[in-house]
């Protein structure tokens, strides 16, 4: 990784941090500097680590079993030894993007390990968002790197820009395990299993989930997804999109598509795929779509 800043690309030594409820692909984070910190599952038969050794189909498996697994923050040791790993790798400057302060204390917590640290200077950011807006900021934070932008300019504007411009929805099959584990927040409980009523799903501005709409039957959630992002697009000419799906591959591709047609002058439009963590609180039969305002 340390080729990341030799190439000329990345003068300022610049590292990417971030946790496993940002959806990155390996084929993502590919030949970029982001690290990952994983957040911890816990189960009748020991714990795991998400997006190491266990990923969303786990989490299906074990809520089809009739477990519900528990989810916990990295330990700090990870954290610390993730740090040391971005020094060893010759960076020394680091931007964190983590999961919602309103869903998680990832947020917190490498705040506070990243203000102990001499060897490196830390910012790290609350993200109010999750999953695929996670990563797009990530994503979207080394093109701004390699156009240029310094880390005080990063630090001080552009990444506070994209934590109010990025704006992810995504609906979920049913409301049962955001329920039993705690995460309801704002979204409203349905009798939705009786009225087929498929809730679609944001941000408030404080991190907490949010009920943004209803819809009746899987069919409708395409189109009220492509109505969100179009409220978010009026009147802008610059920006990214992406697509997540947790255990619904197909309609992912198809909504990518519509996308496209919809949206033809993205900068880029970025998959990705539900972790384990917020799959257990979503279950499985998510999709997602966001819309990030680069102007």
């Amino acid at each position: 990784m340390s080729s990341q800043w030799s190439s000329g690309e990345n003068p300022e030594r610049i590292a990417l941090l971030t946790d496993s409820c940002a959806d990155l692909s390996e084929e993502l984070r590919r030949d970029k500097p982001i690290f990952v910190l994983p957040l911890k599952i816990r189960c009748r038969d020991g714990e795991f680590s998400d997006g190491v050794d266990f990923f969303a189909a786990d989490v299906y498996d074990r809520l089809e079993a009739g477990e519900l697994p528990k989810t916990s923050l990295p330990d700090g040791g990870t954290v610390k030894d993730t740090f040391d790993q971005i020094t060893a790798a010759g960076y020394q400057k680091v931007i964190a993007i983590h999961l919602s302060s309103g869903l998680s204390g990832t947020y917190n917590m490498v705040r506070l390990q990243g203000e102990s640290r001499d060897d490196l200077e830390v910012a790290v950011f609350d993200s109010l968002s999750g999953s695929l807006g996670v990563g797009m900021m990530m994503l979207q934070v080394w093109e701004d790197i390699r156009a240029g932008i310094s880390f005080a300019e990063l630090k001080e504007r552009r990444v506070p820009q994209l934590i109010a411009n990025t704006f992810p929805f995504f609906s979920v099959d049913t409301l049962e395990y955001l329920q039993k584990g705690g995460r309801i927040g704002k979204v409203t409980a349905l009798a939705g299993m009786v009225l087929n009523i498929k809730p679609v799903v944001g941000f408030a501005p404080d991190g907490q989930l949010s009920s943004v709409a209803k819809v009746r039957g899987r069919k409708a959630v395409q189109g009220k997804l492509l109505e969100l992002l179009e409220g978010h697009a009026a009147g802008h000419r610059r920006y990214n999109l992406a697509v997540a799906h947790g255990g619904a591959p197909a309609e992912m591709a198809e909504l990518r598509e519509k996308l496209k047609e919809r949206f033809p002058d993205y900068e880029h439009l970025w998959p990705g795929e539900m972790d384990a963590t917020l799959s257990v609180y979503i279950g499985s039969g998510v999709l997602g779509a966001a819309i990030q305002v680069l102007d």
